[in-house]
């Protein structure tokens, strides 16, 4: 079992490799997932300074350790988004699309394509790298079946 930080920079790596491409919204919630943490990694340690300023400045001390504590839980959400994404990156795929992994890699290798080996038990990065490989080989036309 991998470490809380492995994890977090497997979920780094998966974010960056996985395709953002909108025709695969309805299968995997990766899209969603990497929206809402990019989004939290701009946006939240604005969002955490501002709430321990705000009762500071106010006046209201008798609020900090609130504040404080709920400023710590608003900054480390992004780690959340990142730790999923870390997860599902080394989870293996079921079945069914373990087999779809197999035969995209096989006609991106008809296509040419260098790719590493096709894995035995291909796991949601490798998917991602197939993926990427595909959507910049071949047009959307290879989601559907032949």
């Amino acid at each position: 079992m991998a470490n809380f930080s492995e994890r977090v920079r497997d979920g780094r790596a998966y974010m960056k490799k996985w395709p953002a491409q909108r025709v695969l919204a309805p299968m995997f919630p990766e899209n969603r997932v990497i929206a809402a943490t990019t989004l939290a990694m701009k946006t939240m340690p604005a969002i955490a300074v501002l709430t321990v300023i705000l009762p500071f400045s106010a006046g209201m001390h008798e609020l900090l350790p609130q504040a404080v504590m709920m400023a710590m839980v608003v900054f480390l959400m992004p780690l959340h988004g990142l730790f999923w994404l870390g997860q599902r990156a080394n989870t293996h795929l079921p079945r069914s699309l373990a087999s779809w992994y197999r035969e995209l890699h096989e006609k991106l290798a008809e296509a040419g394509v260098q790719l590493a080996p096709a894995a035995t038990q291909p796991r949601y990065f490798e998917l991602a790298e197939a993926l990427n490989a595909a959507f910049r080989r071949f047009d959307k036309s290879f989601l559907v079946d032949d």
